[in-house]
């Protein structure tokens, strides 16, 4: 896999997929990874990894000014959508929806603003890609994170929306769709697990390959198999999952 005329941006970098994905750019050949969190502090050591490769950007993706300070970056090629936030809340049995409201604000509008904002750079760099985190959940919701699986679905859609406004100005849209991952964000789920490492791989070979939508892991693979074959019955499987 070459990267070699790559420079991504990466949206919660510090850790988990993430991190994951500015090290495997890294290894990959990328020119430059400017690697995004809320607290840049927490890059140093990728930062000296990336031995001048790579650059710290303080990004909150729910502020609008420090995305346009992220977007004065004209050399980006490829965006990759990785921040996320989960509140681990179902949609009904709670009292307030404020988790619902932080979940939107991360995981939808916070990258439909991304992608507003850096449309234009990747334009002007050929056309670039976008890679959007999504989880197994954008496709089948599971009750004890049910606002997270809203938020997430809501990105699936956003996802294929930008991919046909997109398309003529020759921007890859890529949305992947990973089962439970081993990141402090899963930390309490109960569940088969796959490294960070491993989804990062598997993404950008994706990319690479031209695909639109990923699936990185066994998990998600059988899952979107099962899908295509009995999509009520999968449903119904979910609907009786609980996490958290």
């Amino acid at each position: 896999m070459s990267f070699s005329n790559t420079v991504a941006l990466v949206t919660g970098a510090n850790r988990g997929i993430g991190r994951a994905f500015v090290e495997e750019l890294l290894a990959a050949g990328a020119v430059k990874v400017y690697a995004a969190a809320r607290n840049p502090e927490g890059l140093s050591d990728l930062v000296e990894t990336g031995q001048g490769r790579v650059v710290a950007v303080a990004l909150d993706v729910t502020k609008p000014d420090q995305i346009a300070a992220a977007a004065a970056n004209k050399d980006v090629n490829l965006l990759i959508n990785n921040a996320g936030f989960v509140s681990f809340a179902p949609l009904v049995g709670i009292d307030s929806i404020d988790g619902a409201r932080d979940e939107m604000e991360t995981n939808y509008f916070g990258v439909l603003n991304m992608v507003r904002a850096f449309a234009p750079v990747l334009a002007a760099n050929g056309g670039g890609a976008i890679v959007n985190l999504g989880s197994i959940v954008s496709l089948a919701s599971i009750p004890s994170i049910g606002s997270y699986s809203a938020s997430k679905a809501a990105l699936h859609s956003l996802t294929q929306g930008i991919r046909g406004e997109l398309a003529g100005q020759g921007t890859h849209v890529a949305g992947v769709y990973p089962g439970p991952v081993d990141t402090d964000m899963a930390a309490t789920v109960d569940m088969e697990k796959t490294s960070p490492r491993e989804i990062a791989w598997a993404v950008l070979a994706g990319v690479m390959a031209g695909e639109e939508d990923i699936y990185p892991d066994p998990m998600s693979s059988d899952t979107h198999s099962a899908l295509l074959a009995d999509p009520k019955k999968v449903e119904k499987q979910f609907g009786a999952m609980t996490i958290g």
